[in-house]
Order: structure tokens, then C-alpha cells, then sequence
């Protein structure tokens, strides 16, 4: 019996990075909205339903302007977020039945790939428990409130964090309804949920440094460059 997918597309955000009026999500990236480009890779995998995310009062701009005008089949439903993105996540979560598998995903990371998304189905399958990311190229430097640097942990344990996380949906949610109960607002992503709350450990697994996700200005043309290159070598 195959086991069911479902997708968390999180489109709540404020963006008060991108100083523009506009939510990020909605914003024009070449031909159309930054979330459609996410919207449409999981709408070609094969994640069985997509629940959608949005701002308070958004439902009813979303529906017309994105899921009526682009035709997406696999969106089972469209719900409001909360204050934080942890608030979006637990109430998508206790909005679907506690079965199969779930893929939470930034709706900001426009340039998720169906490709990627079979993977994380694939491995999540085999891990229970698994978050995109890549190694940081960077060196990272810890510093203390006066930006005096600390220490610099060696690159080689560092990853930077991407979406999708993925999770076996029970388990997930019960780790949330325990981080809710605690009132712990220091979770950053659906990771740190399962490592402080859960029941077993997180694997990472290796996405792509062109999923990126979409705050300032600059990511837009950056976006740009990548959505082009990708149309050329088509």
C-alpha cells in the first residue's frame, strides 16, 4: 500500500526584507509569482496533495490570483498562518490526518526541482526524518554582542539550511504539539522541532546552492539569473 505524501507549502511570511509593499511570494519574478515556481515542482512530483499557507486575510487573494489563474491540481487545501512561521507549520499540520509522510517547504524557495523533491520522498523513506541543506562555503565566525569574534567552528560539520524538511507526519506533530505546550519560540526550523522535541535524530541530506530562498532584493535578480540559465539549457 503506498504510503501518502503530502506536501506544507509555507507562503505567510511578512517579508519586511524585501521593502516592498508587495509579499514577497506574490512578486513578479520574470513572467509570474515567486510561489507559483515552488507550487509547480511540487505539483509534478509525486506528493499526493499540497496544503497551502498563506498571510490572514490572503485566502481569497491567493485563490483567484494563484491556484485559479495556474490550475493546480494536488492543492487539497488553503489555509491561514499564524504570527510566527512555527504557528504557520502546527496549524497546517493538525489541519491534515496524521498518515504517511509530510514536506515542509519554504514557499520563498522558488527553485526547489521536482527532482529534489523525489529525492527528499526517497530518502525520508528511509531516514524517517531528513532536511535539505548544503555545506557552507563560507567561514563562519561566532561573535559575542559586541561583534568581537569568539571562535570559528571548523566548516567541515556546517551546513546551511534549506527546505524541504521532511518527516514521518505523526511524529512531527507530536514533536510540535510538545514544543507548543512548552511555549519554546526559539525554533528557527522544523529540524530543531524533531532534534528538541522528538523522537529520533535528523539526517541531512544534500539539496542544491541554487535553492535558495528569496528575502532581499538582491535574491530576485540572483533568482533571475538562475531561472534564465535554466530556460537555455532546456
Amino acid at each position: 500500500m503506498k504510503e501518502k505524501v503530502t506536501a506544507i507549502v509555507l507562503a505567510a511570511g511578512k517579508g519586511s526584507r524585501m521593502h516592498s509593499e508587495i509579499q514577497k511570494q506574490y512578486m513578479t519574478l520574470l513572467d509570474r509569482p515567486v510561489i507559483t515556481y515552488a507550487l509547480e515542482a511540487f505539483e509534478k512530483s509525486s506528493v499526493d496533495e499540497i496544503i497551502l499557507v498563506v498571510a490572514p486575510g490572503e485566502i481569497e487573494y491567493a485563490q483567484e490570483n494563484i491556484l485559479d489563474r495556474y490550475d493546480y491540481k494536488k492543492v487539497s487545501g488553503i489555509i491561514t498562518g499564524g504570527a510566527e512561521r512555527y504557528d504557520s507549520v502546527y496549524k497546517a499540520l493538525c489541519s491534515m490526518p496524521e498518515e504517511g509522510y509530510v514536506l515542509i517547504h519554504d514557499g520563498a524557495r522558488a527553485f526547489i526541482t521536482s527532482e529534489l523533491i523525489e529525492f527528499c520522498i526517497e530518502q525520508v523513506k528511509k531516514d524517517k526524518s531528513c532536511v535539505m541543506g548544503m555545506p557552507v562555503k563560507d567561514t563562519i565566525k561566532i561573535v559575542d554582542d559586541n561583534c568581537y569574534a569568539v571562535s570559528t567552528p571548523p566548516r567541515s560539520s556546517m551546513w546551511q539550511i534549506q527546505t524541504p524538511q521532511c518527516f514521518i507526519t505523526k511524529e512531527i506533530k507530536e514533536a510540535y504539539r510538545k514544543m507548543m505546550e512548552a511555549k519554546d519560540d526559539s525554533v528557527t526550523d522544523d529540524g530543531m522541532v524533531m532534534e528538541t522535541y522528538g523522537i529520533r535524530g535528523v539526517r541531512m541530506i544534500k539539496g542544491s546552492y541554487e535553492n535558495i530562498k528569496i528575502t532581499t532584493p538582491e535574491d530576485m535578480l540572483l533568482g533571475e539569473a538562475i531561472l534564465k540559465s535554466r530556460r537555455q539549457s532546456q
